[in-house]
């Protein structure tokens, strides 16, 4: 799946994702309103909305990005009704034929980690019949507990041909209370991405870079210049860009010379741009002309 995510940047000529995260706030009365009245108060309402908004933020952008990443937290607020706007959202995308990398922060051991790694890029057998569960193409894993909990998804990678992007250095402010941390000389971040290019190092594609690869965030640019270097064939997704304050003048050295090793990913700043003053003239009905314009905006922005 790595092949296929950098074939489509350099299609496309865009190493963006569009964050999939919407939270009511973020979504038009007009659509909110209209479920609403057909569903009453409910999480079926809520659900609705939220597919509804995603489909149209899809279709105003599709052809300009070659992926999307929708947080699963923004779904599984609403249940299972949630779940099920989760599951058709990742779905449309596909046939879209966009990546889909599912922001799922998982991480576990043993059997809980291998299920996880099956129900989101995996597959299940029932009976005679192998089945799918939600179809993502990457999804993000949390690397705490270590390499128990990050091999079953490593397993999968390389058995359906999928990938996964590893917590290394997040852009949230108080990311630096663990991985900051200095061990045996040098900040805890390096460490795990030492371990990102181990575990990664046997599921390299013909694009010349491996399945696994590793978050950085676009708020911490001289760190990310160091993750860089430490993991030259792991692609980089970077959260942070935008709304978080990371600009594309930042994130030249999260690049190969090559022009490829990253994607980034910008979420509010593009599903919600009509709500910025930037974009105000499109107004609430053109949404997702707005997001379109955000989309286009970036991607003249990353081009350094």
């Amino acid at each position: 799946m790595i092949d296929e995510l950098v074939k489509k940047i350099q299609e496309k000529n865009a190493p963006v994702v569009v964050g999939l995260d919407p939270m009511l706030s973020y979504i038009p009365e007009s659509i909110v309103g209209r479920t609403i009245e057909e569903k009453g108060e409910t999480l079926e309402a809520a659900a609705e909305a939220v597919w509804q908004f995603n489909k149209a933020i899809v279709d105003a952008t599709y052809d300009l990005i070659p992926a999307v990443k929708p947080q699963i937290a923004m779904y599984e607020q609403f249940g299972v009704p949630g779940m099920a706007a989760f599951e058709k959202t990742v779905e449309y995308c596909k046939e879209k034929e966009l990546v889909v990398i599912g922001d799922i922060k998982r991480g576990d051991i043993g059997s809980t980690s291998a299920a996880y790694a099956a129900g989101h890029i995996g597959v299940v057998k029932i009976g005679n019949h192998v089945l799918r569960g939600f179809k993502e193409d990457f999804v993000t894993v949390n690397p705490y507990l270590g390499t128990d909990g990050v091999k079953p998804f490593v397993d999968v990678c390389k058995a359906e041909k999928k990938g996964i992007f590893v917590l290394v250095k997040t852009s949230n402010p108080s990311s630096g209370e663990f991985q900051d941390r200095v061990v045996d000389n040098r900040p805890l971040y390096e460490s795990v991405a030492e371990k990102v290019k181990e575990w990664g190092a046997d599921c390299v594609g013909t694009c010349g870079y491996s399945s696994v690869g590793a978050v950085v965030g676009a708020t911490y640019p001289e760190q990310g210049k160091v993750l860089r270097a430490l993991m030259p064939r792991n692609y980089i997704l970077v959260p942070g860009y935008g709304a978080q304050g990371g600009k594309g003048k930042d994130l030249v050295h999260f690049f190969n010379s090559d022009g490829l090793g990253a994607i980034v990913n910008s979420s509010r700043g593009i599903i919600a741009a009509y709500k910025q003053e930037q974009y105000a003239k499109f107004g609430e009905q053109n949404f997702a002309l707005a997001s379109r314009q955000a989309v286009l905006d970036m991607i003249k922005d990353l081009k350094f």
